[in-house]
């Protein structure tokens, strides 16, 4: 007969479960630190001789990783999405880095109509919130945090199409982008009139995914990246062009 006794789950085997999916959905994430011993042990209502067996268990298994003096913390298990020498492959080669847009813009097309679609209220509110945050660091003359808040709005998107595969392989991506691996996203924000472009085009990401336009979004999303890419290509035929430039004037200036 197909039935056997049933068990009673062990305390920390569903410490093990919850942390499990935390970390799978993305609320934890890599190199965050997890509270006290104490206070995770009152939070899950769980004694903490069963915390710590659940907490050995998922060290592990690279979940989780201790820092001397420093606690817990979730292993930076994102960055182990390509070996060394391919992230370095990429930084050497601008081929990578206009396949690198390429790819975001169809996953992130793709990601936006899901959020239009299957994203709560909340995901959507999640996302608007980090777009006002992008309009007051508009104002302001440093680019550094409207650089910041733009990946973050990006990734609040893919979290709204809840895919976890491609919420984890994004995040590798984004990671490596604010690492400058593929470009300094920094430079994209330094020109006044490129950064109230880009303004506007989250503005129309934003408007699209609240009104649960799943085309709209898909489109908006498209027309940034494209944007994206024509500038970064137009950014590279002037500093050749400039290179270039300087070399005739370094050769009249030589002459007799």
């Amino acid at each position: 007969m197909p039935f056997h006794k049933i068990e009673a789950e062990k305390l920390s085997s569903a410490v093990v479960r919850q942390i499990e999916l935390l970390i799978l959905r993305g609320i934890l994430k890599p190199g965050e630190r997890l509270p006290s011993e104490r206070e995770l042990a009152e939070k899950m209502g769980v004694s903490r001789p069963s915390l710590r067996e659940a907490v050995a268990d998922l060290q592990d298994r690279g979940l989780l990783a201790t820092k001397a003096g420093a606690g817990i913390y979730v292993a930076e298990v994102v960055g182990a999405a390509f070996s060394d020498a391919l992230v370095q492959l990429f930084s050497d080669h601008d081929e990578a880095v206009f396949d690198y847009i390429s790819f975001r813009r169809d996953l992130e097309g793709l990601a936006a109509a899901r959020a239009a679609r299957l994203g709560s209220d909340t995901d959507l509110e999640l996302v608007d919130t980090i777009f006002r945050k992008m309009e007051l660091a508009h104002t302001k003359r440093n680019p550094a945090e409207e650089a910041q808040l733009d990946a973050e709005f990006h990734l609040a998107i893919i979290e709204a199409s809840h895919n976890v595969i491609m919420l984890h392989m994004m995040r590798a991506m984004f990671q490596m982008l604010r690492e400058g691996v593929f470009y300094n996203r920094q430079m994209m924000f330094k020109q006044r009139t490129t950064r109230d472009t880009l303004l506007e085009q989250h503005r129309a990401i934003n408007a699209a995914l609240l009104a649960r336009d799943e085309d709209g979004a898909r489109a908006a999303v498209e027309a940034h990246l494209t944007y994206v890419e024509d500038s970064l290509s137009d950014s590279r035929k002037a500093a050749h062009n400039e290179a270039v430039a300087k070399q005739r004037l370094d050769y009249e200036t030589s002459k007799p």
